[in-house]
């Protein structure tokens, strides 16, 4: 199991002296990825399911990696996540093909397909074509990425004729990784994803992964895809220790991402870095 950290494209943290700052520090500290999450918009004023005030600052991920990108060698550069019904597939892939060569391959693509209604509307998606989208615009990526004659037919992505260039760095493309808690989610994780990702406690990852042996047993998973990587954000009330991550490790999670809220110093979360660097060691 690798240590991962999410969320320094927001508040305090999303400067460009921060954000050299956090960045050189987590590699020095043996940090294996970064994670930033995306909001384009957000309800304003606030609703109950809304994770940020609509005046909280948060950058674009993609730009805000490509950033980090440059100012580190090893890091692996993650979006956590992308809301794929609010992108244009097309766009998307060049964007992270793009982001994967100049990375040199390091960059992971976590999507989701959304759950904020007002943020989706701003964007001219309905919320009922959400899943949808997100599975198909997988797979219009998948095929400019990999296919010597990229085309896709759908309801909502349809090209031919056409090629992208320069390929992702990594043969097969970013690696995809599926986020989302939804019955929906877990069987796209299985059947779409190199990898699936979540948050929450252990009592909510228990719950969660027998949810996606469920959905193992339902979905036909692609060989190319190779065996479901597990990222977790671990998130709540309870303290994360050596043994709680211990835990984790045992109940298979690759990659244990930790949280450094609330985000409003980054003398703070260079503190709380330093403090968990070690958990894994």
């Amino acid at each position: 199991m690798r240590l991962g950290v999410n969320g320094l494209a927001a508040k305090a943290t999303l400067g460009p002296a921060a954000t050299v700052r956090l960045a050189r520090l987590a590699e020095e500290l043996g940090y294996a990825s970064w994670w930033v999450g995306d909001h384009v918009v957000l309800p304003s004023p606030r609703t109950p399911e809304s994770p940020m005030e609509a005046t909280d600052p948060i950058l674009d991920p993609l730009v805000h990696l490509a950033y980090v990108a440059a100012v580190t060698t090893r890091i692996e550069l993650a979006t956590g996540i992308v809301i794929l019904p609010q992108r244009n597939p097309v766009v998307l892939a060049k964007q992270a093909a793009s982001l994967d060569v100049l990375s040199g391959g390091r960059l992971l693509l976590g999507v989701g397909a959304g759950y904020l209604e007002p943020e989706m509307t701003a964007v001219g998606v309905a919320m009922s074509e959400r899943g949808g989208r997100t599975d198909e615009y997988i797979d219009a990526m998948t095929s400019l990425w990999t296919h010597d004659a990229p085309a896709f037919e759908g309801r909502y992505a349809s090209f031919r004729d056409v090629d992208a260039h320069p390929r992702p760095a990594r043969p097969g493309g970013p690696r995809v990784v599926i986020g989302g808690h939804s019955r929906a989610a877990l069987r796209r994780a299985v059947g779409r994803g190199h990898g699936w990702f979540g948050m929450g406690d252990l009592a909510e990852l228990e719950r969660l992964l027998a949810g996606l042996r469920e959905a193992a047993g339902e979905v036909e998973r692609p060989d190319r895809l190779g065996r479901l990587e597990v990222t977790y954000l671990h998130f709540g009330a309870a303290a994360l220790d050596r043994s709680v991550a211990e835990r984790y490790e045992s109940m298979g999670v690759d990659r244990l991402l930790v949280y450094p809220l609330p985000l409003e110093d980054v003398d703070d979360v260079a503190a709380f870095m330093e403090r968990y660097a070690g958990l894994l060691q």
